[in-house]
């Protein structure tokens, strides 16, 4: 049977259509994995095109390993060729490493270097781009508190997304502050070309530079990559979109897969436009529409296409699905914030034990899933899966590689890669501690910024010339010779190396060839600093120090390493792939890989002598950073020696690749939220921009009330809440079996000692009130709710809740319950009914002054409660719905709401700066604006 007949109509004329310019608008669950995997195959198996013509491009590592997965098991034993299939930042630093010196000027200084990048750039990520915004704000004098670095990177960041240089930036300004941060951007630009370095940024912006200036690599390309497919294509941004014109040359065989309802992220450069104008573009495009759901019950879709129905900027699909009727969207009202919490991780743990039992007769694993607008959310949901005992993960949190201890690894091996990149060499030039202070790296940024050098050639100059006290001096010549032999180690030299250095110091050759032959030295790597002292010491007659330490591969005896010798070169005719993407590496070259130019030769860099794992133990070893977190004998400390072994692990899989160090490196800044998602994981906490792509068999969307979601930055815009209509319509169609839709009535906000009254989101109100079933018991005296005028859940008005309302679940399990302070168990007896046990005096709130002042009675120390003596409350009452007011800490604003009147009147107010508040208009100290 053929692989064609395991698709839809509409998904089987998406893959048969090979020819010119196809859209295929692909609506949630519809399968366009599938059919972007199986066009590839089709091109191959049927088409008769040779796999390396052909391109993919999408977004994420993840996306990209399961194409190349899929793509495998389809055509695996056809050729040893493979398709490139990649995200778009990596096809970029592939195309750079190539042919970014076709960028590069020629100097006007007879004799220097041209201008420009070269194929040794590093890739610089947020932090190390915050270093640079820092240091030349401090530089001009300006203040970082009032115009931060974040701020003006991500000015910066919009401006390359727009394909604006600074001059352009500069034009466009309205305001001093922008103006300021154009001059900022070149400074920046600079300061990056001077280190050799490219942000993200740059990665695209390069490569669609150099397609555009350079006719010959842009023929190349347009020869080599015959067929292009682009996943997530609303997702593109100007750069992305010039990239791909490019590439499509005068064929214009371009696929692009996407739909307009799941485009999400204008915030990071997206243009809708790109594919609601694909037919301007090109218009002889066909489009394809595929428009069955494979994921979600009928239900669920039913109510995500309702409320993105309310969108004006869409092309419109008809989503169906096979799986008729299913559960109701389940609605949960929360008194607050930790109650939405506590009834998300009770309703987990109870679908848990469920699905767990029928996993066990062979049914679907449990895996269930709780999604929120902004990342600070997820601490009260932690808080609750930890009080359950539930083990969950937490996609979006700490990355790998920003911990410090890795970070710090990672820029030695930037620098020996590239010692002209500053950022990187100013974070590990002390680190660890090496005698070299403050003072000394301000005398080498001064030398530095006078001559136009780099920090390293400052530093280097600054040694030739003696410019510093003699420890300084000692200090700095130590942290060179450690780069540079870690050179000589990456490049197969350090032999040589050696025996210039000894010359140098007027040791024979033999003393320091003996160095070698030691036989503490047992895996062929360069000598510790230790090591290295004693033989020169022992060559010249000095004594010998006897409190130095050897290298011991025993710090890593977890690690399951294998001390052998230099590996053999890597294959050059292979792209090792990102991440987990393209396993085994993608051809990325028929005849040659990308490391062999245009013209067939060979590439000018031999490969490296060790792996990038033995200079990470070599580094490891020369600067005792293990040793002196052994000595903090912390658990943080073993904690972090456990994150170099796997550093180090890390690299050995690279090694393992074939990997070159710069594609280690590349890989370290090409790694995304999207990659750290665990399908193993059972119960998983992220936003909803991180959920992208995943589906789960039950999905929490949280938080759905006004000014959080949608974002009260985004309620002055149509455009932008059209957007987060789209980001609540992306999180529904997140779940496969139940999608239960929660808020909280009262939530705390940063600044304010009480929680406040929320709004109902308005995207409540859109979903259609027969599909809605009200968890946790009705609410009494409920003003304005969809079922009012029969036609959508929400609320227009919510008086304070008299308590907290009925359970949720009164069967089975024991678990907490909502309602009581204290959270103590409950259980059922005699028949179903419910006993609990209480404590005989109410509890009281665990962060309440009374529960603190305990906490210190409980130890023998005194703690008055202070006393606030009541004020009378100050302002005008009386502000009815569009009138202007002015708050004390708000500012000006209108009101948008009012609810009662006298002593509990209380009013909605949208204020720009600070969205929606719900006020309790006596004490609001309001004033007529």
């Amino acid at each position: 049977m053929s692989f064609l007949d395991q698709l839809n109509p509409q998904q089987r004329e998406a893959v048969e259509t090979t020819e010119g310019p196809v859209l295929i608008l692909a609506g949630a669950g519809s399968g366009k994995t599938r059919v972007i995997t199986y066009r590839i195959a089709y091109l191959i198996e049927q088409a008769g095109v040779m796999p390396e013509s052909i391109l993919a491009m999408t977004f994420t590592n993840k996306a990209a390993a399961e194409m190349g997965e899929r793509v495998e098991k389809l055509v695996g034993g056809l050729s040893i060729a493979k398709p490139v299939i990649s995200t778009f930042h990596s096809f970029c630093v592939r195309v750079l490493r190539r042919d970014i010196e076709a960028l590069q000027i020629p100097s006007a200084t007879p004799g220097q270097p041209p201008i420009g990048h070269t194929k040794k750039f590093v890739i610089y990520d947020e932090s190390d781009m915050q270093a640079v915004v820092k240091g030349i704000m401090k530089r001009l004098g300006l203040d970082d508190k009032q115009l931060t670095p974040r701020i003006v990177l991500s000015r910066i960041s919009w401006a390359k997304n727009h394909m604006l240089d600074p001059q352009e930036l500069y034009l466009q300004s309205a305001d001093p502050k922008t103006e300021k941060i154009a001059h900022l951007f070149e400074e920046y630009r600079k300061e990056l070309r001077k280190a050799n370095a490219l942000d993200f940024d740059d990665l695209l912006l390069e490569a669609s530079r150099l397609l555009k200036t350079s006719a010959p690599t842009r023929e190349y390309y347009n020869r080599r990559f015959q067929y292009v497919m682009i996943d997530e294509y609303q997702d593109t941004n100007r750069p992305q979109y010039e990239l791909m014109r490019m590439l499509a040359g005068t064929r214009h065989n371009v696929c692009a897969v996407g739909d307009e309802d799941q485009s999400i992220y204008s915030w990071r450069g997206a243009d809708i436009r790109n594919i609601l104008e694909f037919e301007q573009d090109f218009p002889e495009a066909k489009i394809i529409r595929l428009e069955q759901n494979y994921r979600s019950t009928q239900n669920i879709l039913e109510a995500a296409s309702s409320v993105v129905a309310n969108n004006l900027r869409r092309k419109g699909k008809n989503l169906w699905t096979s799986r008729q009727g299913g559960t109701k969207i389940g609605y949960y009202e929360a008194p607050d914030g930790e109650n939405e919490a506590l009834f998300a991780a009770d309703h987990v743990a109870k679908y848990l034990r469920e699905a767990g039992r029928a996993e066990h007769s062979g049914g679907e694993i449990p895996r269930a899933a709780v999604l929120y607008r902004t990342n600070s959310q997820s601490r009260l949901f932690e808080e609750a899966m930890r009080r359950y005992g539930l083990k969950y993960h937490v996609v979006g949190g700490f990355s790998f590689y920003e911990r410090a201890e890795i970070k710090d690894m990672i820029s030695y091996l930037k620098v020996i890669q590239n010692p002209d990149d500053s950022i990187s060499l100013l974070r590990v030039i002390n680190t660890p501690t090496r005698g070299i202070g403050k003072g000394t790296i301000e005398i080498i940024e001064r030398l530095a910024l006078e001559t136009g050098l780099s920090l390293w050639g400052a530093l280097s100059e600054a040694i030739r010339r003696q410019l510093l006290p003699p420890r300084a001096l000692a200090a700095l010549r130590n942290f060179q010779q450690l780069i540079r032999d870690a050179q000589a180690m990456l490049g197969g030299t350090f032999v040589e190396h050696l025996d210039e250095e000894s010359a140098e110091a007027g040791v024979a050759p033999a003393a320091s060839t003996a160095l070698l032959e030691e036989p503490d030295l047992m895996w062929g790597q360069p000598p510790s600093a230790v090591q290295q002292g004693e033989a020169l010491q022992a060559a010249t007659g000095d004594s010998a120090s006897d409190d130095a330490a050897a290298f011991d591969p025993s710090e890593f005896e977890n690690t399951a390493f294998d001390f052998g010798g230099a590996y053999g070169e890597p294959d050059e005719e292979s792209i090792a792939s990102e991440g987990a993407a393209n396993k085994p590496p993608a051809v990325f070259e028929n005849e040659r890989g990308l490391s062999a130019d245009s013209t067939g030769t060979a590439s000018p860099f031999p490969a490296p002598a060790v792996s990038t794992a033995d200079i990470l133990k070599f580094l490891i070893d020369r600067t005792g950073y293990i040793k002196l977190l052994e000595a903090e004998d912390t658990p943080e400390a073993f904690s972090r020696i456990e994150n170099l072994h796997e550093l180090v692990n890390a690299a050995m899989d690279s090694r393992d690749r074939g990997e070159t160090l710069d594609q280690f490196l590349d890989h370290a800044a090409l790694i995304s939220d999207a990659d750290d998602y665990d399908e193993r994981s059972q119960v998983t906490l992220m936003s909803l921009h991180a959920a992208k792509g995943l589906e789960f068999p039950l999905v929490f969307l949280s938080g759905l009330e006004e000014g959080l979601f949608p974002h009260s930055r985004t309620m002055l815009q149509p455009d932008d809440v059209e957007e987060e209509r789209r980001l609540c319509y992306v999180g529904m169609t997140r779940a496969m079996d139940q999608l239960i839709l929660t808020r909280a009535v009262y939530r705390r906000r940063y600044g304010t000692d009480l929680p406040e009254a929320s709004v109902s989101s308005r995207f409540l109100e859109e979903v259609p009130a027969p599909l809605i079933e009200e968890l946790g018991g009705r609410r009494t005296a409920r003003t304005g709710t969809g079922y009012a005028d029969g036609g959508h859940v929400g609320t227009g008005t919510y008086p304070r809740p008299a308590g907290r309302g009925q359970r949720a679940y009164e069967a089975g399990d024991t678990h907490y319950s909502y309602e009581d302070e204290d959270q103590s168990a409950s259980w059922k007896r005699n028949g179903g009914q419910i006993n609990r046990q209480k404590s005989t005096a109410p509890a009281k709130p665990y962060n309440s002054i009374e529960n603190i002042a305990e906490f210190f009675a409980s130890r023998g120390k005194k703690f008055t409660v202070p006393k606030t003596p009541a004020e009378e409350p100050a302002g005008k009452r009386g502000f009815r719905p569009g009138q202007k007011v002015r708050h004390p800490k708000y500012g000006e604003g209108t009101v948008y709401q009012r609810e009662g009147e006298g002593e509990e009147a209380k009013i909605t107010v949208q204020f720009p700066r600070f969205g929606l508040k719900k006020l309790v208009e006596k004490y609001a100290q309001l004033e007529r604006a």
